[in-house]
């Protein structure tokens, strides 16, 4: 009997223990109740195993109130506070824009764009996108789940029917890595050419120049390439079996809760046909959550969505090519698998990386959009604005890192 009454108590105080602990955590995850008094568990360790619902069904956690922010995220509410206008006044465009640390949305600035529904154009961030989704692509085909196998490594041609025969012989010895690093010699832009068209165009059948023939033989050079990534999505289909949209929504964009997109498709007559090129729209909210798996190493809950290689290997540059990139004469070294790595950029075209971490992965995109994200610091940080032209891209990302508390 004593022996019973014995087991009794401890099966009591293990059920008291659990129920406390789900209080702690349903009171740090709302952020209504963030202002509670007493210990709490940090919020780095509530971020570890949290996933956001997808925004119809709740979305991103977030924090308003100064101390939850400063306790919970680790941000400092002050800096954030002049970072939003420092939003306001970087430029007059309507944009959404978030910052989320530690899986909270600690600050979100909206001028005419919705952060949850505005799925317009993010220009260049496709590119990101582009590999993100390429590299899943791989992934499976080596597991034997598409209808071709494909390593970053192997002959990009051979992916791609449509550019048969091809308009200059050394585009058989670009790799599906170099389409995505910009050391391909594909149309870079700096050659002035439109980069958007027909299919013809794009693949050097149309009769141009500066799409027929390569700008320099393949891995020896920079030149920064919308092309290249155009390509890349073709790849993608006859790696899959299904055009780049379809596949892109399927194996990132639905893992991820994701549910405003828009895609960019090209037109190619009976010969090429229509297909998706790379580019493509999301709402700040929704390129956040790709920033976020990746800074879960590719994870999103149980399921490992993003290649676990691939993040490891944005970390560095994927190429060795040391002279400047054409366009803007950057350093080369900032571009990996479709991401850049801003801390590495010297200062050329106005564009610095100090007082950035040295993991921070980036891709900016025409009309001030931006996806990044700081593994060390459980920091990512997204702009949309669907529009064109410069802004300074570093200093987003610089002020939201400064706004970190040590």
């Amino acid at each position: 009997m004593k022996q019973l009454l014995k087991m009794v108590g401890v099966e009591c105080v293990l059920a008291a223990a659990v129920l406390f602990s789900g209080i702690l955590g349903t009171r740090a995850a709302d952020s209504n109740k963030a202002e509670a008094k007493g210990p709490i568990s940090s919020g780095s360790s509530l971020a570890e195993n949290y996933f956001p619902p997808p925004e119809s069904k709740g979305g991103w956690r977030q924090l308003e109130a100064p101390d939850a922010i400063r306790r919970l995220a680790g941000m400092n509410p002050e800096k954030l506070a002049a970072l939003r206008q420092w939003l306001l006044d970087s430029d007059q465009r309507n944009f959404a824009a978030v910052v989320i640390r530690r899986g909270y949305v600690v600050l979100e600035v909206e001028r005419g764009n919705s952060a949850k529904t505005d799925s317009r154009r993010v220009a260049s961030c496709s590119k990101a996108i582009c590999a993100t989704v390429l590299a899943i692509a791989s992934e499976r085909s080596q597991q034997g789940q598409t209808p071709k196998r494909m390593t970053f490594d192997d002959p990009a041609f051979q992916f791609i029917p449509w550019a048969q025969p091809l308009s200059d012989p050394r585009k058989a010895g670009i790799t599906v890595k170099q389409l995505l690093n910009h050391t391909s010699g594909l149309c870079p832009e700096a050659t002035g050419a439109p980069n958007d068209g027909a299919w013809d165009y794009i693949l050097g059948h149309s009769g141009d120049a500066r799409t027929a023939r390569l700008a320099f033989d393949p891995g020896t050079g920079c030149g920064y390439s919308t092309h290249a990534l155009t390509h890349a999505a073709l790849v993608c289909e006859t790696v899959t079996g299904q055009p780049y949209d379809q596949f892109a929504i399927e194996a990132l964009f639905k893992p991820l809760g994701i549910e405003h997109w828009w895609f960019q498709f090209y037109d190619g007559g009976e010969k090429y046909g229509r297909h998706p090129s790379h580019g493509l729209g999301l709402p700040a909210r929704d390129l956040a959550r790709i920033g976020w798996c990746l800074t879960r190493g590719g994870r999103w809950g149980e399921r490992q969505v993003i290649p676990k290689w691939f993040v490891e290997q944005t970390a560095e540059p994927t190429h060795e090519v040391k002279t400047p990139e054409l366009r803007w004469k950057l350093n080369p070294q900032i571009f990996s698998h479709g991401w850049e790595l801003p801390a590495r950029l010297t200062g050329e075209g106005g564009r610095r990386g100090d007082g950035l971490p040295q993991d921070a992965r980036s891709k900016p995109g025409s009309g001030g959009q931006l996806i990044a994200f700081v593994p060390s610091q459980d920091l990512v940080i997204t702009r949309q604005t669907g529009s064109s032209g410069d802004w300074p891209y570093e200093e987003y990302l610089r002020r939201a890192c400064a706004a970190v508390v040590p």
